[in-house]
């Protein structure tokens, strides 16, 4: 193994474990789940998220160039992080539900508009580079980049596909005066969701693909947690080890299943002529379950080491508080230097040396997310007009 394939390993070990504490025998992570525990966790999941991309660029073995092994680990798992950051989501928003009698006003400016702004802007920004790049585009593609109906982003689903949850989630606690019915609600929806999604072939536009809906159910989970919390977490105590080695290997067991299954079933039977549609949407849900499986298995494997393992320090801490723009804009640094730009058009200039690659994806990412989110702060206000009413 190369000496940089070590350290880059071993620096993203250290951002994890600096500042952690392990609690003995009897003692308990007081701030499981906390809003200040979940954004240690998601601030280090973005970085996670960033290597996924990188090591898709370097070492992917369905890229067709020459390959820069080392990141491999990272290549097959991007749904794993994705999954928390629903799970997240779900949980938070039943919480915030519950514990804030008039949360749910508002709700589309708070919650669904931030995720529009963060899409279109991000969007404008990558065909504002697309177009210096001089990626051929006729007046079809133009409008299409424009009005989101393809995405100059190609990183950009996740602002479309939460939008929507977000607002399943108000339509069902909003009328549905009941837990069971609200929750019901959700379920309903990320069924409908995801079956448009597996029966939706592989295409250029919206539900592109199956990273579009492997890992969306973790948001109904995320509730259903969140309803049934201490109970769940009480028997989790009373065997801890034991929740936590079946939670590890059942993780490692369908993520074996679901990369033999991807690999043999396939998502992608469009391609084969002898195959109905049906047949098609068939073999998707066989993937897809065993996908489920594993990434619902890591969140819970998460879920459980953190009731004894309390993480934080300030990287993580200031990651936390960037973490949607951070995801939707270091692609564009990392399309830069490529071997091409979104796939389509030769990048500035390929960067070979992954620790550099790295660092400049990294670097430029932070601050082009700082900027972005006093943007959208900036035009939430403008929007939702907090400005006019503090004048």
């Amino acid at each position: 193994m190369q000496l940089w394939v070590c350290c880059v390993y071993l620096v993203m070990l250290v951002v994890l474990l600096a500042g952690a504490r392990w609690y003995g025998k009897g003692e308990w992570n007081e701030e499981f789940l906390t809003l200040k525990q979940t954004k240690y966790i998601q601030g280090f999941l973005a970085l996670c998220i960033m290597m996924h991309h990188i090591a898709q660029e370097t070492c992917a073995s369905w890229q067709n160039y020459p390959l820069i092994p080392g990141l491999e680990f990272f290549v097959p798992i991007g749904y794993f992080f994705v999954a928390m950051f629903i799970f997240c989501s779900g949980y938070g928003l039943y919480k915030s539900t519950k514990a804030k009698a008039d949360y749910l006003k508002g709700f589309f400016g708070r919650r669904i508009l931030p995720l529009i702004l963060a899409f279109y802007t991000t969007g404008l920004i990558f065909l504002l580079a697309r177009i210096l790049m001089k990626e051929k585009m006729d007046s079809w593609k133009y409008f299409c980049y424009i009005t989101g109906w393809m995405m100059p982003n190609p990183n950009g689903w996740y602002v479309v596909a939460m939008p929507f949850f977000y607002f399943v989630f108000y339509l069902s606690f909003r009328f549905l005066k009941k837990d069971w019915l609200s929750i019901s609600g959700v379920l309903l929806g990320t069924f409908l969701y995801t079956f448009l999604g597996t029966w939706v072939d592989h295409n250029d536009y919206l539900m592109r693909g199956e990273w579009w809906y492997n890992s969306v159910h973790l948001f109904w989970i995320g509730i259903l947690f969140a309803k049934y919390e201490k109970t769940l977490v009480e028997k989790l105590k009373k065997h801890f080890y034991l929740y936590l080695i079946l939670a590890l290997a059942s993780t490692v067991a369908w993520f074996r299943i679901s990369q033999v299954t991807t690999g043999t079933v396939s998502y992608y039977g469009e391609y084969n002529r002898f195959l109905t549609h049906w047949m098609v949407v068939r073999n998707r849900w066989i993937c897809l379950f065993t996908e489920a499986m594993a990434c619902a298995s890591f969140v819970f494997s998460v879920i459980i080491l953190n009731l004894k393992m309390r993480i934080g320090n300030p990287l993580l801490g200031f990651m936390g508080k960037i973490t949607l723009e951070f995801y939707l804009i270091h692609g564009l640094f990392l399309e830069f230097f490529a071997f091409k730009f979104c796939d389509i058009v030769p990048s500035i200039t390929r960067i070979k040396n992954v620790p550099l690659l790295i660092v400049v994806v990294f670097v430029p990412a932070v601050i082009a997310a700082l900027a972005l989110q006093k943007l959208h702060i900036i035009l939430q206000k403008l929007l939702t007009g907090q400005y006019r009413k503090k004048n």
